[in-house]
């Protein structure tokens, strides 16, 4: 697998899972949404994001490969010694990756089936003089 170009930014927010969706019916006709109400908002977000980061070659019609770390805001009422949110309400991580290649689609690659490789990591967002905050940070390879 060959790769040419390497794109690298930071989403500045709260990172939003996708996943559980809800169904309804409207008139005789069904309508399915996000269960997540800030989902749109945050896909929204990391497509604008990645718009300015995107140079002429994109979208790109080959593999992809993509790491993604997910900063996630930090209770204050955790220990600070706990690294990693393994808490049901940080999120899932693999939901947490779906709303992001999701939200690329049509700015980095055609469609997010052609990542092929994918390194997901979730931590807690650091405050104070060791700053990180919540967001996630992108590196794509194509």
């Amino acid at each position: 697998m060959m790769f040419e170009h390497t794109w690298h930014f930071f989403v500045r927010g709260q990172p939003v899972t996708q996943g559980s969706m809800r169904a309804f019916v409207v008139k005789g006709r069904p309508i399915i949404t996000s269960a997540n109400k800030n989902l749109k908002d945050w896909r929204t977000l990391v497509a604008l994001q990645a718009q300015t980061e995107a140079t002429m070659e994109c979208p790109l019609d080959g593999p992809i490969s993509m790491a993604l770390e997910f900063y996630m805001p930090r209770p204050k009422s955790l220990k600070k010694g706990v690294s990693y949110p393994i808490k049901a309400r940080s999120g899932d991580i693999d939901k947490l990756a779906r709303a992001v290649l999701d939200a690329l689609t049509s700015i980095f690659y055609k469609d997010d089936s052609q990542v092929v490789d994918l390194s997901v990591n979730k931590y807690w967002a650091m405050t104070g003089d060791d700053s990180q905050p919540p967001g996630v940070f992108v590196e794509i390879t194509g």
